[in-house]
């Protein structure tokens, strides 16, 4: 049931002086973009008839008629607590259509109702919480972002250790003020990195909520002086920023993954199906040559598809609560992933494990994986993620799984980006290679 009506917004907007809209959306990178309107222009907003040129933005497909139309969700409506109280701005989160008011195939928010549907169809509703990780960096005398930090906090430190304690309490407030339910925030491992938890939810609300905390996040970090940072490595001595993502699946109200005995049958195949898959979507949940430099032994991010009800490093991991609260934690996705993309991504293969009964890769690791040699691997039968964006990329064009939720066009298109980013950085000449080689050879 819709939250609000258009006469509700049409009051709300008269209500609390508002002047600006933003018309939301965001791009095949997962990026949020924007048309902006004035609150003259509501009604016309309201019918659909808001338009742009998607010729301008960058990753989106070329098409006959390169106008094409935004479309809000009127639930997604909320009043930025940060800008001015007199003459405030809004925004409504959208979807795009063509011209010819068809859904745009290449629109990241319908790729995730095409899977949240084909779950629906099996009576399944996904639910979804993300534990997103970020670093907040100092800037320069210019207001540039640089990776410099004074701080030396870690996990769970307060201030005056933790120096972006202010930061991340004024995030929560403002996201609380927005209609987000703050589970809980602290310090992370690394120096200036903070994580920051919000409530579980269905698939689609999670993949909105991701986009407008990172937005959020940036935003209160410039009102400090700082950096906020999503980038998956940032600093090669530090741990990276994952975007870990806890999954549960209700049918009847019921979460099915529950089992008297610990977990479902249901649940162990869904697992099969995110090892099956996860080499063919780590392009999705890992979508940078820098996300490659996180999976590295000895920096808590896991480096084999490997499962466990242990916190020891695995890509997946089953959380120690039980009952309706059971689920699943996948831990290789990174904060610079398109959040709709991952979502959709792992439901494909999860449910791909449930109708065909994949089993687990292995059995259930009950040691530290990180540890683990890559002899004592082979012997255990384990096997790696992808070392770098090229092999995911690979890895993208021997897995169907992507090219049958992107549809052809967009799915050559998203890996020939990949690859681009490959190829460009692959033709660098970095300092370390300048320090290596330059006065040896």
């Amino acid at each position: 049931m819709s939250k609000y009506t258009k006469q509700d917004i049409i009051r709300l907007i008269e209500e609390e002086d508002v002047e600006f809209i933003r018309m939301q959306f965001t791009d095949i990178e997962g990026n949020f973009k924007n048309v902006a309107i004035t609150a003259s222009q509501l009604e016309k907003a309201l019918n659909n008839d808001c338009m742009f040129d998607c010729s301008l933005v960058e990753g989106m497909l070329p098409t006959k008629n390169a106008d094409m139309f935004l479309y809000p969700d009127i639930d997604t409506f909320t009043i930025f607590p940060w800008r001015p109280q007199q003459g405030k701005v809004a925004r409504f989160i959208c979807d795009i259509y063509n011209a010819d008011r068809t859904p745009y195939e290449g629109d990241c928010r319908y790729i995730l109702k095409k899977a949240v549907k084909e779950a629906s169809d099996m009576g399944y509703t996904f639910e979804v919480g993300p534990e997103c990780e970020f670093f907040l960096f100092n800037v320069d005398e210019n207001g540039r972002p640089t990776t410099n930090t004074n701080e030396q906090a870690g996990y769970f430190d307060m201030g005056p250790l933790d120096n972006g304690e202010n930061a991340r309490r004024d995030i929560v407030l403002m996201l609380e003020e927005m209609g987000f339910e703050v589970e809980a925030s602290h310090h992370e491992k690394a120096p200036s990195q903070h994580e920051i938890d919000f409530k579980y939810d269905e698939a689609l609300k999670t993949a909105d909520n991701i986009m407008t905390f990172k937005l959020a996040i940036k935003t209160i970090a410039k009102h400090h002086g700082m950096h906020a940072t999503f980038m998956p490595k940032p600093r090669k001595e530090f741990c990276g920023s994952g975007m870990h993502i806890n999954m549960s699946i209700k049918k009847d109200g019921k979460n099915i993954f529950n089992s008297a005995d610990g977990l479902s049958r249901e649940a162990y195949y869904f697992i099969g199906g995110l090892m099956a898959h996860i080499k063919g979507i780590c392009a999705v949940t890992n979508p940078l040559v820098n996300s490659y430099k996180r999976l590295k032994p000895g920096f808590e991010a896991p480096v084999f598809i490997t499962w466990s009800t242990l916190g020891v490093n695995t890509l997946i991991r089953i959380p120690a609560l039980k009952g309706e609260h059971t689920r699943i934690e996948l831990r290789s996705p990174d904060p610079a992933a398109n959040p709709y993309l991952v979502i959709a991504s792992c439901l494909m293969a999860g449910l791909d494990g449930i109708k065909n009964k994949i089993e687990p890769l292995n059995s259930e690791i009950r040691v530290n994986v990180n540890a683990m040699s890559d002899d004592e691997a082979r012997v255990r039968g384990l096997q790696k993620l992808p070392m770098n964006l090229k092999e995911a990329c690979a890895e993208m064009q021997k897995d169907d799984l992507l090219r049958k939720l992107l549809g052809d066009k967009v799915f050559e298109q998203f890996y020939d980006s990949k690859l681009a980013a490959w190829e460009e950085y692959d033709a660098q000449v970095t300092n370390w290679e300048i320090d290596s080689y330059l006065y040896k050879f």
